[in-house]
């Protein structure tokens, strides 16, 4: 096979130095991305790139395997998903632009891909046959054409990718730049401002207090706020009211028989003489050795004791090498076709896999049966009772919300009509906890912009419950009176004088320093500050009493001498001067110099790749090749935002 891959020769730097010049130009002048707005003649493609298509459900697997590996809360979905639709149309844009190129993966490459990407189905080096491989995807949701199909535009993607990168370079001056950015240490004294230390010399009198208030009053606004009547209708208690009769539930089970069927299956004991990674005489050997194992065993041995001895399946022999309640499909295929054709009791020859020689006992085999009807009733009852108050939920909740629409006056008779519970709030805002709801964000925001006499959409809250409200009474948004808001205007005026100080004091003890020709200990004196002098750190450690070195760049940055500040803490304001410049030792760069080179090399090729990932997809964009279907995009974002 031509590998491009790895050739690196002539025509593949042209081609590569003419996709890298283009990439370039289509960065200056693509400003706009032209997308296709929809005359594709589907509803279910999001994207075009070449011929291949990017499809809805493909999207839509991408992102539940966001959300089932926790990578993504459920609530970030609307923002994240316009991201993962991007990043796809871009993979589809990389392997296009691969394969135009003459990149190609072998079946050797899409071997060892599948290898690194699922190890478990090559234990022991031998590869697990075609059905776990095709149950493992199937937990992913996933074929195995669909699941090699992308690994192949993978790998397309990494081999043009790595071209591309080569290029990289970090010369020996930035490693030694980026090693003394490390490890250079530096010594400061500082002065700490605290804000708690300065709040005794501020006072806030009435009248200035008055006056803030009047300057500030439209920031402390009393909220809109409802009185609400709140149904509630409760899964558990519907669920109590539903007995169906043997009629129903005969019913029930005659439609799903299924449902209720027994598969075939066998109780087996085995012993493991493993073969892997041996020579034919080894295997033969092996053999031997399980024949004779057999021979034993027809004479009599104790079975469990024989698995002790001699299984080479430690998990096995600890429960004596039973497997209870085995079904079709869970076990190697010559291990099965044994387990379902030996009589019950009966030794049989040793059975030949993939993982050496099995002995096999059967101890039960039961055929498929139907379970009667009366050991599942109960089962069938609960079911039924499940399936059916979801309807009758939804049934209620429809029914109360058109009673409240009808009467709104009178909420309290609508629920005893229904035999529901009603609850009423007065005079709640955002935020105010709910009786028998408390904080609920989905069922406040369902009341917010609700009207006097206007019902909200049933909302699902804890419990199985569904609550739905009917608004009784509204009080526009106001401002708080000063006696509402006196305390939180104190606090703010307070807050303020105090900062208002502390960058006083702070730029004066700098104006002192500097005067007294860098003397910070002298001038703190001066002004009854206490001057603290911490350890050398270097810019990955933290000054004692202070923080993050990376806080106070200019400790780094000024020479020795230097006063630097005032620098802001959250309750302080810190006044320092450096003290001493401690130099990182060379003799350390030998032993570090390959991991910074490469950390510095990841770090240029992450951001060149980005670019390059960026530019292609715009070239192609351009050529035609790349067309978004932005009609169906909206569509699918718009169904994320409801």
């Amino acid at each position: 096979m031509f590998d491009l891959f790895r050739s690196r020769d002539k025509a593949v730097r042209i081609m590569l130095g003419g996709l890298l010049l283009l990439v370039a130009l289509s960065m200056l002048t693509y400003l706009v991305p032209s997308y296709n707005t929809g005359s594709s003649g589907t509803d279910v493609v999001v994207a075009e790139v070449g011929k291949d298509t990017i499809t809805v459900p493909e999207v839509q697997r991408v992102i539940q395997m966001n959300l089932r590996g926790n990578r993504m809360p459920p609530e970030m979905m609307a923002y994240q998903a316009p991201r993962i639709i991007n990043s796809i149309v871009t993979e589809y844009a990389m392997a296009y632009e691969a394969q135009r190129l003459g990149f190609k993966v072998s079946d050797e490459d899409l071997a060892a891909g599948i290898r690194q990407m699922i190890p478990e189905l090559f234990q022991d080096g031998k590869f697990a046959g075609k059905a776990a491989y095709e149950q493992v995807l199937a937990q992913k949701n996933m074929t195995i054409p669909e699941f090699e199909g992308e690994l192949a535009r993978e790998l397309l993607i990494s081999k043009l990718r790595s071209v591309a990168m080569e290029g990289t370079i970090v010369t020996p001056q930035e490693i030694e730049q980026e090693y003394e950015r490390r490890h250079d240490k530096v010594k400061i004294e500082y002065v700490k401002i605290a804000a708690d230390k300065l709040r005794g010399e501020v006072q806030v009198s009435p009248e200035e207090l008055r006056k803030d208030y009047e300057a500030t009053k439209m920031q402390y606004q009393v909220p809109e706020k409802r009185s609400l009547g709140i149904l509630l209708v409760d899964q558990a208690k519907l669920e109590q009211t539903i007995q169906p009769t043997d009629a129903d539930l005969l019913r029930v089970y005659n439609d799903n028989k299924d449902n209720y069927r027994l598969l075939e299956r066998v109780d087996v004991r085995h012993i493991l003489l493993k073969a892997t990674d041996k020579d034919p005489k080894q295997a033969a050997a092996v053999k031997a050795k399980a024949e004779g194992l057999v021979k034993q065993l027809r004479a009599g041995a104790n079975f469990t004791e024989m698995v002790k001895k001699y299984s080479e399946e430690p998990e096995a022999a600890a429960k004596g090498g039973e497997d209870d309640g085995v079904v079709k499909g869970r076990m190697v295929a010559e291990f099965e076709k044994a387990a379902f054709s030996q009589k019950v009791g009966e030794i049989g020859d040793p059975v030949k896999t993939d993982f050496g020689y099995f002995i096999v006992q059967v101890l039960k085999h039961e055929q498929p049966t139907l379970k009667p009807f009366n050991d599942v009733k109960a089962q069938l009852a609960e079911e039924y009772r499940k399936q059916r108050v979801n309807e009758l939920m939804q049934q209620t909740a429809d029914k109360a919300q058109a009673a409240l629409a009808k009467d709104p006056q009178h909420p309290e008779k609508v629920a005893a009509d229904l035999g529901l519970e009603y609850v009423k709030a007065d005079n709640v805002g955002p935020g105010d906890p709910l009786p028998q709801i408390g904080v609920n964000k989905e069922f406040e925001e369902s009341l917010a912009s609700l009207k006097m006499g206007e019902v909200s959409q049933p909302v699902l809250i804890a419990g199985n419950k569904f609550a739905m409200a009917v608004c009784t009474g509204v009080t526009p948004p106001h401002p708080a009176a000063f006696e509402e808001v006196e305390s939180k205007v104190r606090d703010a005026a307070t807050r303020e004088r105090v900062n208002h100080l502390m960058d006083q004091k702070a730029t004066q003890l700098v104006d002192k320093a500097k005067a007294g020709g860098g003397d910070l200990e002298a001038a703190a004196k001066s002004m009854g500050f206490e001057v603290k002098t911490p350890d050398a750190v270097d810019r990955a450690g933290a000054f004692e009493g202070l923080g993050p070195a990376a806080t106070f760049p200019d400790a780094f940055a000024k020479p020795v001498g230097s006063i630097i500040g005032p620098s802001g803490l959250a309750d302080a304001k810190i006044v320092g001067k450096v003290l001493e410049k401690i130099h990182a030792d060379p003799a350390g760069l030998p032993a570090q110099r390959a991991a910074i080179r490469d950390q510095l090399k990841a770090q240029k090729s992450q951001t060149r790749g980005s670019l390059f990932e960026e530019g292609v997809r715009d070239a192609l964009t351009k050529e035609g090749k790349v067309k978004i279907h932005q009609d169906v995009v909206n569509r699918m974002l718009a169904s994320y935002h409801s």
